[in-house]
């Protein structure tokens, strides 16, 4: 088994570089695991259950898979966005993702939906966000893959502290929790974070 500790004095990157390379290392059979575990913790959640709105995300570079949640919430008739890079700023709006959608590559060769900016909507306008990271504590710091788009889409949140849509869920493996995260200014914390083992409410 690989090991897991983050000491101390390891830095962002470092921290940042053993985590990606952790869950790159799950087999595909733990993935699917994983990720059927990661729907049964998620949809007890009394914010997933009420939502109607909800972005998620394609798994890429070992992210836990959240296809079984997506399947589950198309089921409940929920509506599904995925994020998409605003063609102007280093932030995010968030796209339809229906069974029918088309897929393109962006900068980054993540797949978004291919639709006109007319269907796209502001994470304010979801009611539950279901964000991927590549670290975590129990206070609800995230640690993502370092470009900061999460951060500057929900920038508005620190501004306006009423704000509470929408409820902000990290997903992640187990084994990319961290004993604690430096958080910045910037830093937007998460309401809950979900692995295949369990709920943190932070």
């Amino acid at each position: 088994m690989p090991d897991d500790s983050i000491p101390d004095n390891q830095s962002n990157a470092n921290i940042r570089q053993s985590r990606r390379q952790l869950r790159r290392q799950l087999t595909d059979r733990t993935q699917r695991e994983h990720s059927q575990l990661l729907c049964q913790n998620t949809v007890k959640l009394k914010h997933y259950r009420n939502a109607r709105h909800i972005a998620l995300y394609l798994a890429n570079d070992g992210e836990i898979d959240p296809s079984a949640l997506i399947d589950h919430a198309r089921f409940l008739g929920k509506e599904i966005y995925l994020p998409i890079l605003s063609p102007l700023k280093n932030s995010l709006y968030f796209a339809p993702f229906e069974s029918e959608s088309k897929l393109k590559l962006n900068r980054f060769n993540i797949l978004e939906p291919e639709c006109h900016s007319s269907k796209w909507k502001t994470a304010g306008q979801l009611d539950l966000l279901l964000l991927p990271l590549v670290a975590f504590d129990e206070q609800g710091n995230r640690m993502g893959m370092g470009g900061g788009f999460y951060d500057r889409t929900l920038a508005y949140r620190r501004h306006r502290q009423y704000w509470k849509k929408p409820v902000l869920v990290g997903l992640a493996h187990e084994i990319q929790k961290v004993d604690k995260l430096d958080a910045q200014n910037w830093d937007i914390p998460l309401n809950f974070i979900i692995t295949e083992k369990q709920t943190y409410k932070t």
